[in-house]
């Protein structure tokens, strides 16, 4: 008989950690293992602002794929996926390879959702993956060095778009940054300006009200415009439009929420906003061979209350995937999903941070080393403790598997 092939697409966070997962489990020669990536190196999502504001080197959150798994076990391919054929258990790739799978894990992340918001497709920043990550810092410096010419103040102005994780998160990288950027261009501190717009009442949706006290202050504290209350109604290169009037600014960075990646419409599959439905298994109830991790899942709490799309619930639901299709091989008891909320964690700089663990609100440089350790967790799962040494030894490296080009 021919051994079963599974077909895991995309390397983040749920398609990483169920591969690596299936090495384990995997006896030798019990199944061929294809993952499949855009890129030939998995980033680390969550530490994307970083990479935007220039304040961590590109190698600590751009790995190499090749190095995070066992190539041995596991057949890596670098393709783009340009369509599912469920009837034929096909994915088709763009250069018009066709790569046949008998159980298929799609985990391919998220797309920004624009809400149909004029010129956010055309002229906002999107932190959507680890290029155009790497985009607003050129276009950061390139603002810096522009003005030098021109002096046009909207070159300083720098406008976040949400107030949620990503947002904060943003925000506090550039509180970081911006200052060293404009020492270095010989350009007064007092001529930047940072705003953060939000459409909800206050920062942080969700969030305990002393958490959102605390974050509003130190923002304050540090210089940064928050608009809370504000719609963004439009933008373009040189201006956002709000319901309140115009910000002249040429940076307008967008964290205002995601959707599921298309090619579940594109197939003919009912979705919400891009995402599958999946059961306790982790499967799309009308395709039993096809499992959905991540951004690409929607996984029902309760009648009413989906999970969101973060990167704690796609590390849970990454090692059940794995243990599912194992046991779909074998043809014994698939396993359900259950997720807990192990608390959450927003950095605002290296320094500071505000969250929620267990029952207690932690604040400023104590949560700020639980953000810190909840990272170095994350790096003992991929590649245990050698990884966390690389990490902290390494320096900078213009390796091309890692460091991407101007431009999205």
């Amino acid at each position: 008989m021919d051994k079963p092939k599974i077909v895991i697409l995309g390397s983040g966070y749920g398609g990483i950690i169920t591969t690596k997962k299936l090495e384990k489990l995997l006896k030798s020669g019990e199944a061929d293992v294809t993952l499949i990536n855009k890129h030939s190196y998995h980033y680390i999502t969550t530490q994307l602002h970083k990479i935007g504001a220039g304040t961590a080197q590109d190698n600590k959150i751009a790995l190499p794929i090749e190095e995070l798994i066992d190539i041995a076990k596991i057949k890596f391919k670098k393709a783009t996926v340009s369509s599912l054929d469920f009837d034929q258990n096909q994915v088709l790739l763009d250069n018009g390879e066709a790569i046949s799978y008998d159980y298929l894990v799609v985990a391919l992340g998220f797309q920004v959702e624009t809400f149909g918001i004029p010129g956010i497709n055309e002229h906002a920043f999107k932190i959507r993956s680890f290029r155009s990550s790497k985009a607003i810092y050129h276009h950061i410096q390139k603002q810096f060095t522009m003005y030098q010419e021109d002096h046009d103040p909207a070159r300083l102005t720098f406008a976040v778009a949400g107030a949620g994780f990503t947002g904060i998160e943003m925000v506090g990288e550039l509180v970081e940054k911006l200052p060293k950027l404009a020492k270095h261009h010989n350009i007064p501190f007092d001529k930047i300006q940072i705003i953060n717009i939000e459409a909800s009442p206050n920062l942080l949706p969700g969030f305990e009200p002393s958490a959102v006290s605390y974050t509003t202050e130190l923002l304050n504290k540090m210089g940064v415009k928050v608009m809370t209350s504000t719609k963004i109604l439009e933008c373009n290169e040189n201006y956002v439009k709000v319901d309140s009037g115009e910000i002249a600014t040429k940076t307008l960075i967008w964290s205002c929420g995601v959707r599921g990646h298309q090619l579940f419409e594109e197939a003919g599959l009912k979705t919400t906003r891009g995402k599958m439905e999946v059961d306790k298994f982790l499967r799309i109830p009308t395709l039993k061979n096809v499992f959905c991790v991540g951004d690409n899942a929607l996984f029902m709490q309760d009648e009413k209350t989906p999970l969101p799309p973060t990167a704690q619930v796609a590390l849970q639901q990454g090692p059940i995937c794995a243990e599912n299709i194992v046991a779909a091989i074998r043809g014994t008891e698939l396993k359900p999903f259950h997720y807990r909320h192990q608390g959450s964690v927003a950095s605002i700089s290296d320094y500071f941070a505000v969250g929620k663990v267990g029952k207690f609100v932690i604040k400023g440089k104590f949560a700020a080393f639980m953000k810190q350790i909840i990272e170095a967790k994350y790096l003992f799962c991929l590649g245990g403790p050698t990884l966390i040494i690389k990490q902290l030894v390494t320096g900078p490296i213009s390796s091309a598997k890692v460091t991407a080009k101007q431009g999205q």
